[in-house]
């Protein structure tokens, strides 16, 4: 090999060494670099009744006694003829006169040295709102927040009320009222008895992350002494009821009391002497001692045959036909509810009036009567049609109900 291609052979090699040995290094990353530093984190705009309020600002009030749309806009600066455009172009969205005392209200305004007013949301519920636009075109739009419905599973055991017994097993205690309504055709809620227990499948309903109510009741059972008593929602040609583990509805044609009473102070009897006039003379009713005003409610759907006044009897009396078979009164009232007249229609649980002691009466009750063609009948042996039961075309959907609530509703 001569000496000038022994010059070229090496530096080949030397050359190809290099090469060989870029391929098996590995780079690393300077120590002050961080895979995650180079992703900036998003910021997350506060958002309320759609708007970004992140440079604005956000003022939220209840609404005082005898306050009104103009006492809380004008205290933030905005014009009379502003307030008085809005409350009269706008009444078909909302009617500020139906603003009501300790309802939230929220005055969104610029931040600026003047804090110039841009929107104003009062809350109609907690969900539902009405936000009015302050500057430029002034209008005003309904809106909704977000509903976050929770299923839970509750149960309890009556010591002393139904009340007590939900406050002791930290449940909303309107519950009690919810099942009263589902049992109001089955069970009389004055009778339960120490140990009777409720189960319930419900829904908590959110707003903002706020408890604002509840929901509706899924599935519930009553446990007395002649058994259980289920309930399971269903909605079959687009109405919801309550129905038993065998598809019978729970609503019946009447409700079980017309009022909520204290206790019965006398009952159906063709013999009871008369505290007022003395006498032994037949008492074909049932009377609920409650207290003044307590408020009554019709029985079942039916329309005002009667409604008048009695000096030495009934005293304001009403006395409503339900069919072709039934006929209630109710005697004894301080007042009529607003609107009820002889031809009215009147619903199931509609307020008719209120407990007094007009007529013969020495203390405040109702003296409720119960006819059947005609005929007085006594109000506590009165067994009511049930109203009808899951159809058979959905009775398949129905029974995967009972499947999938009564096994949880055991299991509790």
């Amino acid at each position: 090999m001569t000496q000038a291609k022994s010059k070229y052979f090496f530096f080949y090699i030397f050359i190809l060494s290099l090469f060989v040995a870029s391929c098996h290094r590995t780079e690393k990353a300077p120590a002050s670099t961080s895979p995650v530093s180079a992703v900036q984190p998003k910021t997350v705009a506060r958002v309320i009744y759609g708007i970004n309020v992140d440079s604005l600002l956000v003022k939220k009030g209840k609404v005082k006694r005898n306050q009104h749309l103009s006492d809380i806009l004008l205290h933030y600066g905005v014009s009379y003829a502003t307030i008085d455009y809005l409350a009269r172009h706008t009444k078909k969205v909302f009617d500020v006169r139906q603003i009501r005392r300790g309802h939230w209200y929220v005055l969104i305004a610029r931040n600026d040295s003047l804090q110039t007013p841009e929107w104003f949301a009062y809350e109609i519920s907690p969900s539902r709102y009405v936000l009015y636009h302050l500057f430029d075109s002034l209008y005003a739009v309904r809106g909704e927040k977000p509903i976050i419905k929770k299923q839970v599973a509750t149960e309890g055991v009556i010591t002393s009320s139904l009340w007590n017994a939900m406050m002791k097993s930290h449940d909303d205690p309107n519950l009690a009222v919810k099942l009263s309504e589902i049992y109001a055709w089955t069970i009389d809620f004055f009778e339960l008895r120490k140990g009777d227990r409720y189960k319930a499948i419900y829904q908590k309903v959110y707003v903002d992350s706020n408890y604002v109510g509840l929901g509706k009741v899924e599935a519930a059972d009553f446990i007395r002494k002649d058994g259980h008593h289920y309930a399971f929602y269903f909605e079959q040609n687009g109405k919801g009821d309550y129905f038993d583990e065998n598809g019978k509805s729970l609503e019946r044609t009447f409700l079980k009391a017309p009022l909520k009473y204290r206790y019965i102070s006398s009952r159906f009897s063709n013999h009871r002497w008369h505290p007022i006039l003395k006498i032994y003379r037949p008492h074909h009713g049932v009377d609920y001692a409650a207290a003044e005003g307590t408020p009554v409610h019709a029985l079942g759907d039916g329309v005002v045959i009667k409604k008048g006044y009695q000096r030495n009897g009934a005293g304001n009396y009403l006395k409503i036909r339900h069919n072709s078979v039934y006929t209630t009164q109710y005697a004894h009232l301080r007042a009529f509810a607003r609107g009820i007249r002889v031809g009215v229609h009147v619903r199931q649980g509609q307020l008719i009036g209120y407990v007094g002691h007009t007529g013969l009466a020495t203390g405040p009750h109702l003296d409720f009567r119960f006819y059947k063609y005609g005929k007085p009948v006594n109000p506590l042996t009165v067994k009511s049609p049930p109203a009808k039961p899951v159809a058979p075309q959905y009775r398949q959907a129905f029974d995967s109900i009972v499947r999938h609530y009564r096994p949880i509703l055991d299991s509790l």
